[in-house]
């Protein structure tokens, strides 16, 4: 039996792949699998919660940016701007799947002293060099662009206005997932609750379902959000993941701001945008930033009236007269390693593959680590951009990969 879209039980007892967790990055390493002429074998997706109510995908604002410190992570946003702005022709054109566009409002870093703007000087070089279209605004400059900021305090901006802004994540999603299933990806409404590993523990020969269902299987892929940690828990495997809260506020201006309102990171730690033609959505972490329950999605009313609105009025007067209209809270999958991913298998449990971790970023990410890992699966290599900068041996190394502009 299915329901949208999903069985209730996998109909075979052995797949060449099984994914754990259907939600954006799974589905989007699925259609990757789909859509490579070189791999035949078949694919299972093991999802908990099919209405997705609870996951990331859900409650991410879908913004997407190539200001980044490093060069593999621009390529990997550049990659995600190409499958955005291309995405029906990229589906092999089906005219059901909307045209996209990323809305590029661009997004904007504020420095208010010279040791951060040092650092968007230096994140400029590389990115400008990885073929960006970043700038460096001085506070006039700012002043003549944005004058409804107050920026006594401002002393350089950063902003790249091409290929950076708001995307629809939901419909990529979407269609990755109804393409990927009228290709044969099963996916079925279940939780894994075991991973059995081969006497030598070189490789995992199966999973089992809470339904009882045993699932042997040659790759098993580790997709499973903030989840990500109880799912290696089940093959032996300690990883750095765990779920962080962040809210998202909506509101109304009395007096909305003329011109489009770009995603302006401030120096406080809020991060706001528009939203519309007479609404703003911003967004914020708790002061202690600390995993939660993986149910836990209370929103804290003190954080917006006490500390979020206040730095939202400071940076932007008019934001004083302002109306609340929605709010939520979702869950980062934080790597508290160094807020990068962890990609591509395990160095022992060789077919133990890891997309996890990513901080913030996964949702931008996931075209390039989607195409990664089907890579990966279908050839034993990295095909297309070098992930293994992202592998799991940094960790057992403890060597991190040091991407300085994370949000």
């Amino acid at each position: 039996m299915k329901t949208g879209g999903f069985n209730d039980k996998a109909e075979k007892p052995s797949y060449d792949v099984v994914i754990i967790g259907g939600a954006m990055m799974g589905s989007s390493v699925a259609w990757h699998l789909s859509d490579n002429a070189d791999f035949n074998g078949s694919v299972l997706v093991v999802e908990r919660d099919p209405s997705y109510l609870h996951s990331s995908t859900a409650h991410t604002n879908s913004c997407i940016r190539q200001q980044f410190s490093t060069t593999l992570n621009v390529q990997i946003s550049q990659f995600a701007a190409q499958t955005i702005n291309n995405f029906r022709a990229r589906l092999g054109g089906d005219a059901r799947i909307p045209d996209l566009k990323i809305q590029n409002f661009g997004y904007l870093y504020l420095a208010d002293n010279e040791y951060f703007a040092d650092t968007l000087r230096r994140n400029q070089k590389i990115q400008i060099a990885a073929g960006t279209a970043t700038r460096l605004l001085d506070p006039a400059e700012l002043a003549a662009a944005y004058p409804y900021f107050k920026l006594d305090d401002i002393v350089l901006g950063s902003i790249n206005r091409r290929n950076e802004g708001y995307w629809e994540g939901g419909t990529v999603f979407d269609w990755w997932r109804r393409q990927a299933m009228a290709r044969g990806v099963e996916y079925v409404a279940g939780e894994v609750v075991a991973v059995t590993c081969g006497g030598s523990r070189d490789r995992v020969e199966s999973v089992t379902l809470d339904s009882g269902a045993v699932i042997t299987c040659g790759h098993v892929v580790n997709a499973s959000g903030p989840r990500a940690a109880k799912t290696a828990a089940l093959a032996g495997i300690d990883i750095p993941v765990e779920p962080r809260k962040r809210f998202s506020w909506v509101f109304k201006a009395a007096k909305p701001i003329p011109g489009v309102m770009p995603l302006t990171i401030a120096p406080s730690g809020v991060h706001f945008r528009g939203d519309g033609p007479d609404t703003y959505l911003v967004g914020g972490q708790p002061p202690d930033d600390v995993a939660v329950d993986f149910d836990d999605f209370s929103m804290d009313d003190a954080l917006w009236q006490d500390r979020v609105w206040p730095a939202l009025a400071a940076r932007v007067p008019q934001f004083e007269a302002i109306k609340l209209i929605n709010q939520w809270a979702g869950h980062y999958a934080y790597n508290v390693f160094d807020q990068n991913a962890i990609v591509g298998p395990h160095p022992e449990l060789g077919n133990f593959l890891f997309v996890n971790g990513f901080s913030g970023h996964g949702l931008q990410q996931s075209p390039a680590m989607g195409r990664g890992i089907a890579e990966w699966i279908s050839y034993g290599r990295y095909q297309s951009l070098d992930l293994h900068p992202f592998g799991f041996e940094r960790i057992l190394r403890d060597m991190r990969f040091t991407e300085g502009a994370i949000i």
